[in-house]
């Protein structure tokens, strides 16, 4: 259940869902007519279905602040089982919403308002198999979109075989290591660090991406990630993220100086 599902945690666009699905509620309300809405006049349609989808909007929009807990506890990651708990929420609270707003606003001072069996059973679980799809459908839209969007922003490090490429954002890259006739790139991956190694030259790479700094002939580092200097025995180092230490040598040495003291100013 862990498998990740589409996901946009911008609130504009949840806002825009919800909007839209107060819309399809009084839609849907208007044209199908259950709870007693065939007994209504045209002014009393007018003024009590647009409140049910007032209603679903208030219920998706008050669970926000959950889903954010959910992606932010999953390290920025949304997962099916994460979309499945909103979704039930969701439907619970809807219930819960609808059922009162019924029974305290629709029907106040009625006598023999539906059960909640036969509310549940005739009138929420079609509403539900019929609205729910809409919800499910622009959560999923937005977040292909914001998939897409973010997709066109990383950068591919491209190796010597035609299948030999990296691809990320690139303030997920931390260093890369010359090791032989290949690269070794450390990047960063749900927090945790990963290596890979490629058939390419350090020049090269120095050479597409200008953004990275050359410390070292076998090292380039991204400098969003440097945290401090370090000497020891008289040889002058850096730190970046997640203790990562990196040798500079004297050549490069005054470039990084610049460099990093002007980054970090």
């Amino acid at each position: 259940m862990n498998i990740r599902f589409p996901f946009d945690p911008s609130i504009k666009h949840h806002l825009l869902i919800a909007l839209g699905l107060a819309i399809w509620i009084f839609i849907f309300l208007y044209f199908t007519e259950p709870l007693d809405v065939n007994e209504f006049g045209p002014s009393e349609k007018l003024i009590y279905l647009p409140f049910y989808g007032i209603v679903g909007a208030i219920c998706y929009i008050s669970l926000l602040p959950i889903q954010q807990v959910l992606f932010k506890k999953n390290n920025d990651h949304w997962s099916l089982l994460q979309e499945i708990i909103f979704l039930s929420l969701f439907i619970i609270l809807g219930l819960i919403l609808s059922r009162s707003f019924y029974l305290y606003v629709v029907m106040h001072d009625e006598q023999n308002p539906y059960t909640l069996w036969y509310h549940l059973k005739r009138i929420y679980v079609p509403a539900v198999i019929t609205i729910l799809p809409i919800v499910i459908i622009g959560r999923w839209s937005f977040g292909k979109y914001k998939n897409k969007k973010l997709e066109d922003q990383k950068i591919e490090i491209k190796g010597a075989g035609n299948y030999e490429s990296l691809r990320l954002f690139f303030n997920q890259i931390l260093c890369i290591q010359s090791s032989d006739n290949y690269i070794e790139i450390s990047y960063l991956d749900a927090d945790q660090i990963k290596k890979q190694l490629i058939r390419n030259k350090l020049s090269s790479i120095a050479s597409d991406f200008p953004e990275l700094l050359q410390t070292h002939r076998s090292f380039l580092i991204n400098p969003f990630h440097f945290k401090q200097w370090k000497t020891e025995k008289g040889k002058i180092g850096l730190l970046l993220t997640h203790h990562i230490e990196i040798p500079i040598s004297k050549t490069y040495l005054p470039k990084v100086k610049d460099q990093l003291n002007s980054t970090t100013k």
